[in-house]
């Protein structure tokens, strides 16, 4: 089981979205983040993975629900923050992702199924941000427990 770490990125009724260059989702628009790294805590991935995939550094201003993602070969546990964006330059590894753009919420929802990956959660997501329909940062417990 592997933790995904990301974050939604808002901006005057626009969301930051990467596409993808990946195999498996070549030239899907999906939201910026990626595995946790070992002993890397939740907010830090979610943070890091922005940045390295987008540029930009941001403010984490809440949690969305928790979603379990079951692939091929493992599960994976999906946490993505709602952000606001600190400091935008973007840039990125071209061998990673496409592009990088602010979309109009509106012009995600008509994506369709070969335009978005993770179609399903990604429209669930973006019904959730309409609703405000998030947590605060604080259901996370970012300590690092020892034993």
């Amino acid at each position: 089981m592997k933790v995904i770490a990301g974050c939604v990125v808002l901006k005057d009724h626009k969301i930051l979205m990467v596409k993808e260059a990946g195999p498996d989702c070549y030239g899907k628009w999906n939201f910026p983040g990626g595995k946790l790294e070992e002993f890397e805590k939740i907010t830090d991935g979610a943070l890091r993975e922005t940045f390295e995939e987008t540029g930009c550094k941001v403010n984490l201003k809440g949690v969305l629900a928790i979603a379990q993602v079951n692939l091929k070969k493992e599960s994976h546990f999906l946490i993505r923050f709602v952000a606001d964006v600190l400091e935008e330059n973007i840039c990125f590894d071209k061998d990673e992702i496409l592009d990088v753009q602010w979309i109009e919420i509106e012009d995600i929802k008509k994506m369709s199924e070969q335009e978005l990956r993770g179609y399903e959660i990604t429209t669930k997501v973006i019904e959730e941000i309409e609703n405000d329909k998030y947590y605060p940062l604080d259901i996370i417990d970012n300590m690092i427990y020892n034993p």
